[in-house]
């Protein structure tokens, strides 16, 4: 290697540490500027007036007002007083949804008249059916007065209010009802009332010729028609018959000839 290139070498190291020599003074001249405009203290002007070792605070979002629950809205089914008898029964203590669930299983009816269940919750609200998680502080029993089985006879309101006796014992509530008499009175009103108002339709169908009886049972039974008291019946949706097919004028159970002409 040449004295040109060491020469060239050593000058460029020279040049290097004078840099970095000037940088390091300009840096240090910086610190003590600031140093002077802003001393150090005990405290860290980012953290304000806060102790040093108080409980850290995390980030969070708060809102700016509390939340609100809408409550949900009242079922629209009621008890009707004008073909509906009502025992009401006020708890001691509100009760859970779960704990009523369990003791109301086997009131659906009396008798062969059926009983639609009410409860109010606890803080407002009407229920037509119980909701989990909620308490209730009063239920209704409402029982049909009449259907197509008549009126509502002493022997099934004295069920009734058995069950509700039964009820307000194991809650600690009170029970309040119309008298019997009164009851019985008002499901004999109000069936003589239908049972003026009730109509029957019939249809009459003229066979060609006498047919075998049990071919024309089977040809019922495919249609729907189903065995009912001795009868041929097409029953409702809550079991009563709603057509009930004649053979010659007379049940089912009741026909003496093999061959049918007519049925009604």
């Amino acid at each position: 290697m040449s004295d040109l290139q060491m020469g060239l070498i050593s000058l460029g190291v020279v040049l290097i540490l004078v840099v970095v020599c000037f940088n390091w003074w300009q840096d240090r001249r910086v610190r003590q500027r600031m140093q002077e405009h802003f001393p150090e203290g005990d405290q860290d002007p980012l953290l304000g007036s806060h102790a040093a070792g108080t409980e850290r605070r995390e980030p969070g979002f708060v809102d700016a007002a509390p939340a609100v629950v809408e409550e949900a809205a009242d079922d629209a089914a009621e008890a009707d007083p004008r073909c509906e008898a009502v025992i009401d029964i006020s708890f001691a203590h509100p009760v859970p949804s779960a704990a009523l669930h369990e003791a109301i299983r086997h009131v659906q009816r009396a008798g062969s008249k059926p009983v639609r269940l009410f409860f109010e919750r606890e803080g407002g609200g009407h229920r037509e059916r119980l909701r989990t998680g909620e308490t209730y502080v009063s239920m209704q029993l409402a029982v049909l007065l009449a259907n197509r089985s008549g009126p509502l006879s002493a022997i099934e309101w004295s069920q009734l209010w058995s069950a509700a006796q039964h009820l307000a014992e194991r809650f600690e509530g009170a029970l309040e009802g119309p008298e019997q008499d009164e009851v019985v009175r008002r499901a004999h009103s109000l069936d003589a009332l239908c049972s003026g108002l009730d109509a029957q339709v019939g249809l009459t169908v003229r066979l060609q010729g006498a047919h075998p009886v049990n071919d024309i049972m089977q040809v019922a039974k495919e249609a729907g028609f189903l065995h009912y008291d001795g009868q041929l019946a097409w029953l409702s949706d809550s079991g009563h018959p709603r057509f009930v097919l004649l053979f010659n004028g007379v049940p089912a159970a009741e026909i003496q000839s093999a061959g049918v002409e007519r049925l009604d």
